[in-house]
């Protein structure tokens, strides 16, 4: 099958797939029926319309995924829509973990696809949640009692960059990881540094 919208890059990457590359090329033949534009974006195989993101293939050890960009737009009538984790608030995943169940489903996909391109056509946007019900965790709060600066310079800290951090130091079960997670970041937010800055 060679089409005029098939990428080199992707040709290479379906070469190299170890594994999933039946679903891949599968996925792949659906999604440029679709008539979208194939493109390499995050090393994986992406596909947009007007030059905005629609879908992306990906590949983990349980499974292989299209990732719709604005899935939590769509309307997910056959309930397959998957959140990766909570924190992911505008990207859902159909999953599979055979070339079958993709055959399957082929004309669903097709509906969700071409359901995603009517979403850009229209402009629709994802709302984002602001940082509201993220906790301070009690020893980043300790921290802002005893250095009112920190919690100035945390404050004037990008949304973000803030729940990055909120993130990171809440993750430890161990109130003493999270103090020396919380004291190894202080010279970073009080220089207004993300994490990962």
């Amino acid at each position: 099958m060679t089409n005029s919208r098939m990428n080199p890059k992707v040709d290479e990457f379906l070469r190299k797939a170890k594994k999933w590359k039946k679903e891949y090329e599968k996925l792949r033949s659906i999604v440029l029926d679709c008539e979208l534009t194939e493109e390499f974006k995050w090393m994986h195989p992406c596909y947009t319309f007007e030059k905005k993101n629609i879908v992306l293939m990906h590949g983990f050890k349980e499974y292989c995924a299209l990732l719709f960009f604005k899935g939590a737009l769509l309307q997910d009538a056959h309930g397959i829509l998957v959140q990766q984790t909570e924190n992911v608030q505008a990207a859902r995943q159909i999953r599979f973990t055979n070339v079958q169940e993709i055959v399957e489903m082929e004309a669903i996909l097709k509906a969700y696809i071409y359901e995603t391109i009517e979403v850009e056509k229209a402009g629709l946007e994802v709302k984002f949640k602001k940082n509201t019900g993220l906790i301070i965790p009690e020893e980043l709060q300790n921290k802002f009692d005893e250095i009112p600066a920190l919690k100035t310079a945390f404050e004037a800290l990008t949304p973000g960059r803030q729940r990055a951090y909120i993130l990171y130091f809440s993750e430890p079960k161990q109130s003493k990881t999270r103090q020396s997670r919380v004291e190894k970041c202080m010279q970073k937010i009080l220089d207004g540094k993300g994490l990962h800055d």
